[in-house]
């Protein structure tokens, strides 16, 4: 039997639940930093914040997983139970309720059957949204100036769509975009070879292109972003890609889809020994109808030629300078008689006019009005004396009634200094009264301080 001594064991440290929990974090992440999880979907969740919460589980275990919205809107399909992925996550620690879990960061799905699901899926989706739609398809030009090509620059495709396009027309100059055609960087390397062979805008036709391969190895050719991308390109695109039964989303976009890489590039350029057929076979067509018309010229010129001999020009020019001749005599003996008349009515009319000139009756208006002048002149004179001597007259008169004439013979206005009324008796006033005297040169004030109503004399002093 053991029992416990004071010796036994050194104190350990004791971790709180926070603690335990954050150092088992650091951990997990120290440790797993990314990592790749296959499983079966179970427990879907979606809230309406956009999250998606689900278990990852296979025939032994299970692990509680969470996708943020930011990383689920990229996903080239729709997460379902059941369905069997490979998550690329990171492992952590939930440490509010010391969950175990994977934050995952991307999910593909896993085997041929999902890829398939996922597939029809974007397949659905795209075509809901009008981007497989005929009416949207460009034509591909019969003769191309240049011609792109987006593949990978080691590929045997590259090799079996430059080996077609030089035997079937070597003249039509070809550019490559270099891009990878598999693994995670394809699809953005597809999606910005299109955008720039837009933004360059040097070629008529573009051939997006790859050789066969597995499902998965196609993937890039079926993601949202390359179809977006093809759907927005202005240059009309052909599409090769894998074998002849292989078909992705990036054909149903294309203006074109063609088998194989190879049969893309026989779309993309007429086949030259047809064309140097058509040349010349147009060229011989050309030729007989220039034949053609050259004789029906001829013809005609023969013809004409006879008429111009059956019309002899040389007497018909001749009649028609004696025609020439006797107009221009009647056209001269016209002008003759036109000018005659024309002198007989001007002497008519200005013997007429003369009679009816009126220059002497202005002549005679112009005597009356001088005369009219002379006499207005005189009035008005004789007017004006008589009317100096009226003036003179009335100032005279007016002088000898006015009461400034009586100022300058020694007498004097008085008035009131406020209301200005004419003093004409002493008892208009009272002592004190401030009266205004007006002289025949200037005029004071004076107040009354006596006053004698017996006399006419008074007594004032100047204010």
């Amino acid at each position: 039997m053991l029992t416990a001594t004071s010796t036994s064991l050194p104190e350990a440290r004791i971790y709180t639940v926070s603690e335990l929990n954050q150092a088992s974090n650091r951990l997990l992440n120290e440790h797993f930093l990314r990592i790749q999880v296959e499983g079966e979907i179970s427990n879907l969740s979606t809230p309406s914040s956009g999250h998606v919460y689900f278990t990852l589980k296979d025939a032994a275990a299970q692990i509680r997983c969470a996708l943020f919205r930011s990383q689920s809107r990229r996903l080239s399909f729709k997460p379902e139970n059941g369905l069997k992925v490979i998550a690329r996550a990171q492992v952590t620690l939930y440490e509010p309720r010391g969950d175990y879990q994977l934050l995952v960061e991307s999910l593909e799905p896993a085997g041929d059957g999902a890829l398939l699901k996922a597939f029809e899926a974007l397949k659905l989706k795209l075509a809901q949204q009008g981007l497989f739609d005929a009416a949207h398809k460009k034509p591909i030009p019969a003769l191309p100036d240049c011609i792109g090509v987006i593949t990978s620059p080691s590929g045997a495709a590259l090799r079996d769509m430059l080996t077609v396009l030089r035997r079937r027309f070597p003249a039509i100059p070809v550019i490559l975009y270099p891009v990878a055609v598999q693994g995670e960087s394809a699809k953005y390397e597809i999606a910005k070879a299109l955008d720039t062979a837009n933004t360059l805008n040097q070629c008529d036709v573009l051939i997006l292109g790859r050789g066969g391969g597995a499902l998965e190895d196609l993937w890039a050719f079926n993601e949202e972003i390359v179809a977006r991308a093809l759907y927005a390109s202005s240059i009309p695109v052909i599409t090769g890609i894998g074998h002849e039964t292989d078909f992705s989303i990036a054909d149903f976009v294309a203006d074109l889809r063609a088998p194989t890489p190879s049969a893309a590039a026989e779309h993309a350029v007429p086949d030259q020994r047809e064309w140097l057929h058509r040349l010349r076979r147009l060229e011989n067509q050309i030729k007989q109808q220039w034949q053609q018309s050259q004789g029906l010229k001829s013809q005609t010129l023969q013809w004409l030629t006879k008429r111009l001999q059956q019309q002899h020009p040389g007497q018909k020019l001749m009649r028609n300078a004696q025609r020439l001749d006797e107009l221009e005599s009647r056209l001269a003996r016209a002008v003759q008689h036109r000018l005659r008349h024309a002198r007989s009515t001007l002497a008519g009319q200005t013997a007429k006019f003369r009679q009816h000139s009126p220059m002497p009756r202005i002549n005679a208006l112009s005597v009356r009005q001088q005369h009219l002048q002379g006499r207005l002149l005189a009035a008005l004179s004789h007017k004006i004396e008589r009317l100096d001597r009226q003036l003179l007259q009335a100032s005279q008169t007016l002088h000898a009634v006015s009461p400034l004439a009586t100022l300058g013979r020694g007498y004097a206005l008085v008035t009131e200094a406020q209301s200005g009324v004419v003093i004409r008796s002493t008892e208009q006033l009272s002592k004190g009264d401030l009266v205004h005297t007006r002289l025949a040169h200037g005029h004071f004030n004076s107040r009354i301080e006596t006053l004698d109503t017996r006399t006419a004399k008074n007594r004032c002093y100047p204010t």
